[in-house]
């Protein structure tokens, strides 16, 4: 799937044109992206919308690219620049008439673009503020007169005959306006601090541009249901759950089309659950011949060994004790271990991984009776690993993902093959699955084995899930994990000398990262702050007696990928 656009080649309107087909939509918004820690929350929020949004580059897509990709609105994100040193970008976008948004720095650029002086404040705004509207306009259709923002700008647009001013905050007298196609806001609406961002972004997509499509959610997890009971029936179901968004809606789906499930008294008489309906109460379904309720046809298998420390504790609390699922813990560790010695180069020790996910998912289905394997594989799974487009032609294979072309015994069930990211969180936001489930981090299907330098040992693996979780631990309790778009800790092959108590030590060298992005492709280092990082290192160093030293990377992507590995 595209990424980001750059520019606007045949092949990649092509792949443009794909993506709305299985978007299920005409449309499409560019957001481009000028680096603010919280350009990821804006792609959130469009998602949530059913929007397809595509990251522009800002600094390689020019007026020409964005004709011929025509959209349907242009929202220009926030970021660490100022306006009059003009970040790299083609102003003649703003002449195209197609509607923009502009945030913080996005507004500020189409401002000084058609002449409104934009200048270093003596008054800067950072954190929450008192919002007033003082004009009409569909943008802030349905938000009162005053309302919290979150701010976080230095300079400010001055008041200008040429700008229809919508409303001020204390020290921003110009806090949003508009110039004919061009709508600006000095505030951060993708944040929960601004209490009415969701429905700004909203109104801009909807009325503004008058977008019509949404991803109909709705109507497409109501006919995956209807299928999946049409090929399920009364059989059985292994379900590769890993506590991730894309199992988490896959086990939702399948939830409902068993739920639905009659009596076994009742199947004898041909009875039949209405097709492609959500659950019904399952107390009402539930009852065998003796009132005894049905034995759950899935089975949820978790496998243990390279996870997260966290991430069994999330699969137990939300689907564990559940009527329609029965969940097994495999431990896997041993297995795991095996087939990773001497394995060295990240390539070698995704293949063994997907050896052994392959053979404990083969035998647990064997040992279940299941008749078919289900999977969270997304479009994008298949994409990346060389998948064809409609025309059959082939693409380079990105990486080699541990759930594709692994040649189970039994069929296989994959709800989400037609679908990427997004649309999947949007079918479990219809479905009930718990948001928390949808949103978290990003984290490869190899675990943490991606994390680890050189040989997986039992040691190192210790280590690496024991630091994730003190990590992630301290990134949530500074309330620093949600502006985040991924982070993780490498346990490197480097070697400290150390002190520990009275006594010379050694201990391995950590490289803790943590990134700004909108999509993973490209990614800033974020810039968490020295006294976060100081008392993160201490806990680590402290509570991991093979720990010796903490560093923190701050190379980007470009060149460095997220991922150590």
């Amino acid at each position: 799937m595209l990424q980001t656009l750059k520019k606007a080649t045949e092949e990649v309107l092509r792949e443009i044109s794909e993506e709305k087909k299985i978007r299920k939509t005409g449309e499409v918004f560019l957001l481009f992206s000028l680096g603010s820690q919280f350009d990821h929350l804006i792609k959130q929020k469009l998602d949530a919308l059913g929007i397809f949004c595509l990251v522009a580059d800002p600094a390689a897509v020019t007026a020409d690219d964005v004709k011929k990709v025509a959209p349907a609105g242009i929202i220009l994100s926030g970021g660490p620049a100022s306006a009059y040193e003009m970040p790299p970008f083609d102003g003649k976008i703003f002449d195209l008439e197609i509607p923009v948004l502009g945030i913080c720095l996005g507004f500020q650029m189409w401002a000084y673009h058609i002449g409104v002086p934009v200048v270093p404040s003596d008054k800067r705004e950072f954190g929450t503020h008192k919002f007033t509207l003082t004009g009409k306009t569909a943008l802030f259709d349905k938000v009162p007169e005053i309302s919290e923002v979150l701010e976080s700008h230095g300079d400010r647009i001055e008041p200008d005959k040429k700008l229809i001013i919508i409303g001020n905050t204390e020290n921003a007298p110009a806090a949003a306006a508009q110039h004919k196609n061009l709508y600006g806001v000095q505030f951060h609406p993708e944040v929960t601090e601004t209490e009415y961002g969701g429905k700004i972004l909203e109104n801009f997509c909807f009325q503004i541009c008058g977008a019509k499509d949404r991803f109909p959610a709705e109507e497409i997890a109501r006919k995956k249901i209807a299928d999946l009971q049409e090929k399920i029936g009364n059989k059985k179901v292994l379900l590769a759950l890993s506590g991730g968004s894309d199992s988490s809606v896959v086990a939702y789906l399948l939830k409902c089309a068993t739920e639905a499930r009659v009596p076994l008294a009742d199947r004898h008489n041909n009875k039949k659950p209405a097709s492609g309906q959500p659950a019904p109460d399952n107390k009402k379904n539930s009852g065998a011949a003796q009132g005894e309720p049905l034995p759950p046809q899935i089975l949820g298998v978790y496998i243990k060994g390279i996870d997260r420390p966290d991430d069994e504790a999330n699969v137990i609390k939300y689907f564990d004790n559940q009527p329609w699922l029965k969940v097994k813990v495999v431990d896997a560790t041993g297995e795991f271990l095996e087939a990773l010695k001497s394995k060295i180069s990240m390539r070698d020790k995704r293949l063994a991984m997907r050896g052994i996910y392959k053979e404990v998912l083969e035998r647990e289905a064997e040992d279940f009776g299941a008749d078919f394997i289900a999977q969270g594989t997304l479009y994008t799974d298949v994409s990346e690993s060389g998948g064809g487009y409609d025309s059959g032609a082939k693409k380079a294979q990105i990486k080699i993902h541990h759930n594709v072309n692994l040649g189970f015994s039994l069929p296989e069930i994959e709800p989400l093959i037609d679908c990427v990211k997004d649309t999947g969180r949007n079918i479990g936001r219809f479905l009930g699955v718990p948001e928390v489930l949808l949103v978290r981090h990003p984290f490869p299907g190899p675990g943490l084995i991606v994390r680890i330098e050189g040989e997986v040992t039992a040691e190192k693996l210790a280590i690496a899930r024991n630091i994730d979780g003190i990590y992630i631990e301290e990134l949530r309790n500074w309330a620093l994990y949600e502006t985040l778009w991924q982070a993780g800790a490498v346990v490197t092959n480097s070697v400290t000398t150390c002190t520990k108590g009275d006594d010379a030590a050694e201990g391995y060298v950590i490289a803790l990262w943590a990134v700004w992005s909108v999509n993973g492709f490209t990614a800033r280092s974020a810039e968490l702050s020295y006294e976060f990082l100081k008392h993160v290192s201490r806990r680590i160093t402290n509570e991991i007696r093979e720990v010796g030293a903490i560093t923190y990377r701050i190379s980007d992507k470009p060149p460095t990928t997220i991922e150590w590995g």
